[in-house]
């Protein structure tokens, strides 16, 4: 190794809860990502969430035995891939927002608990321009307990809420 590859600065590969509110637009109690690892630019990203008992879908889901909605554990592994994606990007979040497109080929494996850490395993399969195709494996304790693929776009705040204006048929 040369002195100069030593003095390279190492690529960030973590992320945290600060620039994951910067890059999404999910709060409380919507965002269900607590931080990023293993963060590689237009491949990979591993999401965090720490489940604790005082989320309020646990109220309702289920008393005596609360158990995160299986339709949470999917939008978690959205929110890590739209983190994946606006990093890649370098999306200036600003007039932009990452729409969740598509889901295919999911798979509940086992229930996740309060105090469960749930990690979620998220890989482009494919990306053209402002549209990601991706992978997503959610695990526990290194065991998989949700799988999908999903896809998701990069649109303009100004055509999201013209779409979104639009009367339903």
């Amino acid at each position: 190794m040369s002195r100069k590859d030593a003095a390279a600065p190492a690529a960030q590969t973590d992320i945290d809860i600060t620039e994951i509110l910067a890059r999404i637009p999910h709060r409380y109690p919507f965002l269900l990502v607590d931080r990023a690892e293993a963060y590689r630019p237009h491949q990979s990203i591993i999401g965090v969430k720490c489940v604790t008992v005082n989320e309020p879908f646990f109220q309702g889901h289920f008393p005596g035995y609360p158990v995160m909605p299986g339709v949470l554990i999917v939008e978690a592994m959205a929110q890590t891939g739209a983190v994946l994606m606006s990093k890649s990007l370098d999306v200036d979040t600003a007039g932009k927002t990452i729409f969740f497109m598509s889901l295919d080929n999911c798979r509940f494996r086992s229930p996740v608990r309060p105090g469960d850490v749930l990690k979620m395993h998220v890989e482009v399969v494919r990306a053209r321009a402002k549209l990601f195709k991706f992978k997503g494996q959610a695990f526990v304790e290194g065991k998989a307990v949700a799988e999908a693929e999903f896809a998701a776009m990069l649109v303009e705040t100004s055509q999201a809420e013209t779409v979104a204006a639009e009367p339903s048929v």
